[in-house]
């Protein structure tokens, strides 16, 4: 399945500069002739695709920027389209995304990236390819912003400015004629069919480079083979990738069935070392750290898969890459071959990843796991385990568990976050359905995706929603049990045309899993990134940002089916089945909202049940961000969902009472699951 292209269509900007002097005018002329033709050697053979990001700037720059401009592209940054400008068909020839494809120079309508004051010995004013601004009104300097702008592909602006990125540089004539080399710039090759060279340089030179008179437009050396896996880019992580985060130096501990050893989990191009640098059993009476079971391998995918197999192993339709692709794996097994647990072992591993926290950086807990709920969330020792790994510094993240489907109380399906997603302090992850599109404004609450508020304590849960339907991810080995059960799972190469697939052409090293297992990794690659990008993050500052800046666009209802029975539900898509809304990486790493570094800032509120009126109130506890309804206040955190009220939570006596709903003693890493 492939993204639809993009229809933005071309435009140029242009018109004579609004000066009062000859002097000024003359000056404008110069500039004119610097900066060469608009246009490109080739006519246009089809439109860009465009993606809307944020651009970084610092204060000053910012200040300079024109206001419209700036609410411009804010305003075109909030909205997305399913398609993306590293995605190409992946066939042969020339394609309508194609570099070649996209001659003419794209339209002006996002915000100017002032250019960079160069490094010292670096900057050369007499150098001919920089054109001169002194003398020319501010007005016009602006509109000389914006022409460099328009020279940067929409996917390279905010790209971390530490880093090299590799880009194709096209110009309007001969590469020969322009000297990259003050820019930090190193050709790697040159591409002269279309006059172009790639080249690697720093981030933060992007805009230096775009100057040069000769530059016609710089892209990124974007991925050719296969379309990016819906789930990547329903959770716009394909945009912070291309921004350069990655989970580089983040450790994630995979407490789950083990992690296997396998190509898209080593470091890039297959090489070694592994990125699984630690691996310990707890299961009872097996000391082996092989993922029998098949479930933790896949989830590790999803986190931290790097889509060698996927890329340059074999031909698949898709390309299956983690959310944090150079992010380190700790493997701590807990699930037998079975996919069976206890809490004693689910503890102790909890306790192993605390002590080895500095040695490798382990910033993330990811629980794919739960079991049934039997006390407070103050009681329940799997809760308390997890608390302390919060207050340790490290983020826990915890799977709602797959129970949206069941009744068995009256409840359809509410108060059935299992633990230790019932903590108020972890983040609690629900799944979605992306409907195979990719599209982010494509999710639909999945229907067994289990329903808050939680048994005895009615703490509001899920925290966020994540795309947990039909994820494809890393299969551990086609001896594991799940593989060996539910043969229909494997994924297999397909042929050149990417069609055509099947065990004739491979074997299987991809696999299709759907539950809260697999949504709650996406979130936990998601943490990575976050991390990455701010160290000195606390768990309370990345759940909140994570739940400001979630996606809140879910109708009220909406209808899934139960592909294993063929029932039909009907979901209301309240505070209770979408939490916050649906996990943004994108806005996540643009935003800069700061919730209080202390702990328990960012504790999940408690719902408040009013039987005289029929009525639910959303109370969070002194101290926390919720409190402060400014910036944290309901409607911006939970949107429409916190309005919506649904007859059978409100008044069943079952919810808000403290009872058991449902009840498992033992903890399982979540089944396969049928659902939709």
């Amino acid at each position: 399945m492939y993204p639809s292209p993009s229809k933005n269509s071309d435009s140029k900007h242009g018109g004579p500069l609004k000066t009062t002097t000859w002097g000024t005018l003359i000056a404008f002329a110069l500039l004119i002739a610097g900066l060469g033709s608009t246009g490109h050697l080739f006519p246009p053979l089809g439109n860009p695709q465009v993606l809307q990001t944020a651009v970084n700037t610092t204060p000053d720059q910012a200040a300079a920027l024109p206001t419209a401009a700036q609410d411009s592209y804010n305003a075109e940054s909030n909205r997305r389209d399913s398609s993306r400008a590293s995605t190409l068909y992946p066939h042969s020839g020339i394609t309508e995304n194609s570099a070649i494809a996209s001659r003419s120079l794209p339209t002006a309508t996002v915000s100017p990236v002032l250019p960079q004051t160069s490094p010292a010995g670096r900057q050369d004013s007499s150098a001919p390819q920089q054109e001169p601004v002194s003398g020319v009104p501010s007005t016009d300097v602006a509109s000389l912003q914006t022409q460099i702008a328009a020279k940067i592909a929409p996917d390279l602006k905010g790209l971390d400015p530490e880093k090299p990125v590799d880009v194709i540089v096209q110009f309007k004539r001969s590469a020969a004629l322009s000297d990259l080399s003050a820019d930090g710039a190193t050709v790697k090759s040159d591409l002269s069919l279309i006059h172009a060279q790639l080249v690697t340089i720093p981030g933060s030179n992007l805009n230096s480079l775009a100057a040069h008179s000769n530059v016609a437009y710089i892209s990124p050396n974007r991925q050719v083979r296969g379309a990016m896996d819906p789930v990547v880019t329903a959770v716009n992580a394909d945009i912070a990738y291309s921004r350069g985060w990655d989970g580089t130096g983040v450790g994630v501990a995979i407490i789950d069935s083990g992690v296997g050893y396998v190509s898209d989990l080593n470091s890039n191009g297959n090489a070694s070392p592994s990125r699984v640098v630690y691996n310990q059993s707890f299961v009872p009476g097996d000391s082996s750290t092989t993922d029998a079971y098949g479930h933790g391998t896949h989830v590790a995918g999803i986190v931290a898969g790097n889509a060698y197999d996927s890329t340059s192993l074999q031909n698949y339709p898709n390309v299956y890459r983690g959310i944090a692709p150079e992010a380190s794996i700790v493997a701590l097994r807990v699930l037998d071959g079975t996919g069976a647990s206890v809490d004693s072992s689910v503890i102790a591993a909890i306790q192993e990843a605390i002590n080895l926290k500095n040695t490798y950086n382990i910033r993330v807990i990811n629980l794919s796991l739960s079991r049934g709920v039997f006390e407070s969330y103050t009681l329940d020792p799997l809760c308390q385990a997890a608390e302390s790994a919060w207050q340790a510094g490290i983020v826990v993240v915890a799977a709602a568990g797959n129970m949206g489907e069941y009744n068995g109380a009256g409840t359809n399906g509410y108060a059935t976050i299992g633990a230790p997603g019932n903590d108020p302090l972890v983040i609690t992850v629900g799944a979605t359905n992306t409907h195979g599109t990719g599209s982010q404004a494509a999710q639909t609450v999945t229907s067994y995706s289990s329903k808050g508020p939680t048994t005895f304590d009615h703490i509001v849960k899920p925290d966020l929603v994540a795309p947990g339907n039909s994820v494809v991810s890393l299969l551990a080995s086609p001896s594991t049990t799940l593989i060996t059960e539910y043969p229909s799972l494997a994924v297999f190469p397909c042929a050149g045309s990417g069609t055509n697939c099947g065990s004739q052409y491979g074997p299987a090293n991809y696999m299709t899993m759907s539950g809260t297992s697999m949504a709650t990794p996406v979130v936990s690659g998601v943490v990575a990134l976050l991390v990455q990008q701010n160290p000195s993050l606390t768990p309370d500052q990345v759940k909140a940002r994570l739940m400001k800046t979630a996606w809140k666009g879910f109708g009220q209802y909406t209808t899934a089916k139960d592909l294993g029975t063929g029932v039909t539900f009907t979901i209301e898509q309240d505070m209770f089945a979408v939490g916050a809304g649906a996990v943004d990486a994108s806005a996540a790493l643009s935003n800069t909202d700061l919730a209080p570094a202390t702990l328990g800032s960012a504790m999940s509120p408690t719902a408040v049940y009013n039987s005289a009126d029929n009525t639910v109130t959303v109370t969070g506890a002194p101290g926390t961000v919720w409190t402060n309804p400014n910036v944290w206040g309901n409607s911006v955190i939970w949107g429409n969902s916190v309005v919506w009220g649904n007859s059978v939570v409100w008044g069943n006596s079952v919810v808000w009472g403290n009872s058991v709903v449902w009840g498992n003693s033992v903890v399982w890493g979540n089944s396969v699951v049928w659902g939709n």
